[in-house]
């Protein structure tokens, strides 16, 4: 039974790599399940009894690489270190995630598609925008409660956050307007966020 599922779980991921390389050179609508499965080595049908519409799949896509990245991004995220140490790892993560391949082809294939296709949208968002405001909102308020920093509204907090790291590279990555940034480009900006951001929420020094 543990061989079935080890076989279960690499022919899934077999498929998911396939897709990946098919949504990102052809785009969700020029994307097709036929395309899919011999790129991913598989038979359409063992390709259908894995995901039953091109929109399950995609879904299933988006989820697999932000499961990958959040786990990454928060990694390390506790409540031992100073909190600028903690947001700086998480910040570092978080830009290099979003200007990787991966990470710049599901965009881009999500904005293109999300007027026609709003559900895939919607997916992307739930999947991996909502669920890192979720866990960063998670951290802020844990902070907050042992007086470390000040966050009255701990999931407004982390978007304004999200949103400082991608100043000036992020957008222009995206636009093919910037070549890949460098890693002291990166930690520039995300100095510079954390900076700003704790002038705002930093708690009680008495309680540091």
């Amino acid at each position: 039974m543990d061989g079935d599922v080890a076989l279960s779980l690499e022919k899934r991921a077999q498929i998911l790599d396939g897709a990946a390389t098919v949504f990102a050179a052809d785009g969700y609508e020029g994307a097709s399940m036929a395309r899919i499965a011999a790129v991913a080595g598989v038979s359409k049908g063992t390709l259908y009894n894995y995901f039953d519409s091109k929109a399950t799949l995609f879904t299933a896509h988006v989820g697999y690489a932000c499961d990958h990245y959040l786990a990454h991004i928060f990694d390390g995220a506790n409540h031992d270190g100073d909190p600028a140490e903690v947001l700086l790892g998480i910040g570092q993560r978080m830009v290099q995630m979003m200007l990787s391949d991966v990470g710049l082809a599901i965009y881009r294939v999500v904005i293109a598609e999300a007027a026609k296709f709003p559900e895939l949208a919607r997916g992307f968002f739930e999947a991996g925008p909502a669920r890192a405001t979720g866990f960063m909102a998670d951290w802020l308020a844990e902070e907050t409660r042992r007086g470390r920093l000040s966050v009255p509204d701990p999931a407004f907090a982390a978007e304004q956050f999200f949103n400082l790291c991608q100043t000036r590279l992020v957008l222009r990555r995206k636009l093919e307007m910037l070549p890949d940034p460098s890693s002291q480009d990166i930690d520039d900006v995300v100095l510079a966020a954390i900076a700003m951001f704790l002038c705002t929420y930093r708690g009680d020094p008495d309680t540091r």
